[in-house]
């Protein structure tokens, strides 16, 4: 993929002109059509005037599925999630998302006004991204996930992004992302002084509504 080569989308325009964006990444195998059908469950005002955005991940061979072709941010080789991760294929797709920043400021969208989110793979992409950009956005949504390249993330984490409110939820049953890799993600941030807003629900890997609705609540504060 050529670096400044805009990910296909589904994208979703508010009523009117959009004032903020959400770039809100799926997991792995799934595709940007898997969480449009969540953002009427968040219930956000009208007058908040969101731009939707779901990239499709590029496909590549998984070597944890057996080297199948699928959608994926980057490879997984090991189901231990703590172990080093695919760190070119994580750098490819930090710099996917970086050109669907810019090309929101193309289209009047500052940084400030833009909330990364991310499901599982897409959310360890979403959080490499939003704790490293040099400018300060709105917000960080990590869902069923993990940090990746934590061992860089306090040499590599921008000032623009210290004071950058975080929602993190994790499913208490998740057999795919352990809850013990969600807690230890968020214990890190906390202690980098990060502003990190945790819920964990009965579930296992994936959303449910009571998690969408607390997640609308933080996004229309951010919204006000």
């Amino acid at each position: 993929m050529p670096p400044l080569e805009l990910l296909p989308a589904v994208e979703i325009e508010p009523p009117t002109a959009a004032r903020f964006s959400v770039l809100w990444l799926h997991g792995l195998g799934a595709d940007g059509h898997d969480f449009p059908p969540v953002v009427p469950e968040l219930r956000l005002p009208g007058s908040a005037s969101v731009r939707f955005v779901f990239p499709h991940a590029p496909s590549i061979p998984v070597t944890i599925n057996g080297g199948m072709v699928m959608p994926a941010w980057y490879d997984i080789r090991d189901a231990d999630l703590t172990r080093r991760h695919d760190e070119a294929g994580i750098l490819q797709s930090a710099a996917a998302l970086e050109r669907w920043i810019a090309h929101e400021h193309e289209r009047g969208i500052p940084s400030e006004r833009i909330v990364l989110a991310g499901f599982s793979q897409g959310g360890a992409i979403a959080s490499h991204v939003a704790l490293r950009h040099p400018e300060p956005l709105l917000g960080l949504v990590i869902l069923s996930t993990y940090l990746v390249r934590e061992a860089t993330l306090e040499g590599e984490r921008s000032p623009a992004n210290r004071e950058l409110p975080i929602f993190a939820a994790h499913g208490s049953l998740d057999p795919m992302v352990l809850p013990e890799r969600g807690r230890a993600a968020r214990e890190r941030l906390v202690e980098l002084d990060y502003d990190v807003e945790w819920h964990e629900y009965p579930m296992g890997h994936q959303v449910c509504i009571e998690e969408l609705r607390d997640l609308g609540a933080w996004l229309a504060r951010r919204f006000a």
